[in-house]
């Protein structure tokens, strides 16, 4: 069963929609209770960016053939990036080396898919 039948991807990727989006409502209500507002806002920002993209691809899954490999970049590298952040603002120091960077550099990614999901046809 190739991937794109599998029904479990487009679930998956709403699942991440929600989930980033939750984390970006939480994250928000931290910045403005919270003491560090300045990391807190933004790991709200990208995860409330992020969020709405993913349910764009969720609702295009069938005519965007990069579908899978745009919503894993994206909402994997926005949990790691916010993460990251909030990792740090609570505890001191971040999830590992270079975990914001590199979450940061899988939303790009994620973002360059959905633009060569351009060049593609189902």
């Amino acid at each position: 069963m190739s991937t794109s039948n599998n029904p479990i991807f487009p679930r998956l990727t709403l699942f991440l929609a929600g989930l980033v989006g939750a984390c970006g409502v939480i994250f928000s209500a931290l910045a403005a209770h919270g003491g560090d507002t300045h990391l807190f806002s933004a790991a709200a920002t990208a995860c409330m960016a992020q969020a709405p993209a993913l349910l764009g691809i969720y609702i295009g899954w069938e005519k965007v053939r990069t579908a899978l490999i745009a919503s894993a970049l994206i909402g994997i590298g926005c949990l790691l990036f916010a993460g990251d952040l909030i990792f740090r603002t609570r505890f001191g120091h971040g999830l590992f080396p270079m975990s914001a960077p590199t979450g940061g550099t899988m939303m790009i990614l994620g973002w360059v898919a959905v633009a060569a999901g351009a060049l593609f046809r189902r």
